[in-house]
């Protein structure tokens, strides 16, 4: 007999058993309950959240032998069929696959024929965001204005895409991603049903490496109960998702804290040489360096912290190597060179960069102390030269030049009256020697800090304005 994975077999089948989608189940009981079910629905969200399971749910809800109920029975031959995903008058369509205009026409036509057994005729459309510009066209009439035993069900993971006449003719659902707490009790379950020794911590990772989507922890944990003979470790998570050592890993962050570039380097061979992939160890350095600034800024919080990392003391130590603007520039590097990596031929050196950049983040001063020496350097110059310095080549002037620009505009002075001939002719009997020797008397004398030794660097700083 065919094995069917986990993700398939343990599919909820009542709007009870789905999972971190409480609201939307509730939602959809009540409109049955009162006999007021819309014409069209619109499920949005990520992948493995729910979305195709509970369409599934909805339409047994409507044509179940019983119903329309909100506790379909399950046993039925429509159940049974629904389930299974080949009931003839619940037609599973893939957006991806027809997204002409001629699909749409098909489906258009065939809505006016009435269900073959059923109360309802139902079109689940998956990835209905694929669908043409045309094909959306020509199924807005009838999306308007459907047949009464025409019911319609849309999922789509990128509902920007749809045109907002789609939108405006269907009430949309949002699926959030499920708690990894959540997944993490469903896994539990499932592992206790399928007679499977399951570690606490391994299905915590599990959860999280699903990362929302119960689908792909299902199918993750389907693949570590193979790696692992039917007992589930951390250990065996970590060879199935390919993660490299927490230890490992933070030994590198640990060389670049110490600004050793040569030992991160060396760490990171010897990591890609135990057969770890780079994207994935990527990934894995983006996490632990998220976790030394978790630790640096919140404290050794477990629940914060990523499973697969090392033990919070030694976060705790590495993170006293590095600032919080450190790490700060560290993530952005990371994050960059995963981004990089993702499309280059040769991922290796873009990863190597970005170790050698985290590297020099030691002989980086901090901005606070920067801006404090600009400051000094500014008064230096000032007292040195006996004028102020540019506006806007200390921090201080440009703030000074901001509150200026800032400042509501003065009225204008008044102009001088014009002179009289007879001060003209007064200012020819006096001479031009005049003012200049005037100007010179009252020229300031030097000030005394500019008689003595200075500092080099303020020496530099005054040859700069001289």
């Amino acid at each position: 007999m065919a094995y069917t994975v986990l993700a398939r077999r343990y599919r909820s089948t009542s709007f009870d058993e789905v999972i971190g989608q409480e609201a939307i189940a509730r939602t959809l009981r009540s409109a049955i309950e009162q006999d007021r079910v819309a014409h069209a629905y619109l499920f949005c969200g990520t992948r493995g959240v729910g979305k195709t399971t509970m369409a599934r749910i909805l339409a047994r809800a409507l044509n179940c032998q019983k119903g329309p109920t909100p506790e379909p029975c399950g046993k039925c031959d429509i159940c049974q069929a629904i389930h299974r995903g080949d009931d003839v008058d619940v037609l599973e369509i893939d957006g991806a696959s027809n997204t002409g205009v001629d699909d749409v026409r098909v489906l258009r036509e065939n809505a006016h024929y009435r269900p073959a057994r059923a109360r309802y005729k139902i079109y689940y459309v998956d990835e209905v965001h694929m669908l043409s510009r045309s094909a959306f066209n020509a199924l807005l009439k009838t999306l308007e204005e459907p047949p009464e035993h025409v019911k319609f069900i849309f999922s789509t993971t990128e509902p920007e895409r749809l045109p907002p006449t789609i939108l405006s003719r269907c009430q949309r659902f949002d699926f959030r991603a499920v708690p990894t707490e959540r997944i993490a009790e469903h896994l539990k379950d499932i592992a206790r049903r399928e007679k499977v020794k399951a570690d606490a911590d391994a299905l915590v990772a599990v959860a999280r490496e699903g990362r929302g989507s119960v689908r792909d922890a299902l199918t993750l944990l389907d693949q570590v109960i193979a790696v692992s003979a039917a007992h589930v470790t951390l250990e065996a998570v970590r060879q199935a998702v390919g993660a490299a050592s927490g230890g490992k890993v933070l030994a590198v962050l640990s060389a670049c804290a110490e600004g050793s570039a040569a030992g991160a380097l060396a760490g990171f061979a010897d990591l890609l040489a135990a057969g770890a992939d780079i994207l994935a160890l990527l990934d894995h350095l983006l996490r632990q360096a998220r976790d030394l600034l978790v630790v640096k800024t919140c404290g050794r919080e477990a629940a914060l912290l990523d499973v697969f990392g090392p033990d919070p003391k030694e976060l705790a130590s590495a993170a006293e190597k590095l600032s919080v603007p450190a790490l700060v520039a560290a993530l952005g590097y990371l994050a960059e060179a995963r981004n990089r990596a993702r499309y280059a031929v040769d991922a290796r050196p873009i990863a190597e960069l970005a170790l050698v950049r985290m590297a020099s983040l030691r002989e980086m001063e901090p901005l606070p102390e920067v801006l404090a020496r600009l400051e000094a350097m500014g008064r230096a110059v000032a007292a040195a030269t006996g004028r102020e310095p540019p506006a806007g080549r200390t921090p201080a002037a440009g703030a000074q030049a901001r509150q200026v620009a800032a400042a509501p505009p003065r009225a204008e002075a008044a102009r001088p009256a014009p002179r009289s001939p007879e001060a003209d002719e007064k200012k020819k009997t006096v001479g031009p020697a005049a003012a200049p020797r005037a100007a010179a008397d009252e020229s300031p004398a030097p000030p005394a800090a500019a008689t003595e030794a200075a500092d080099p660097l303020v020496q530099k700083a005054v040859r700069l304005f001289d």
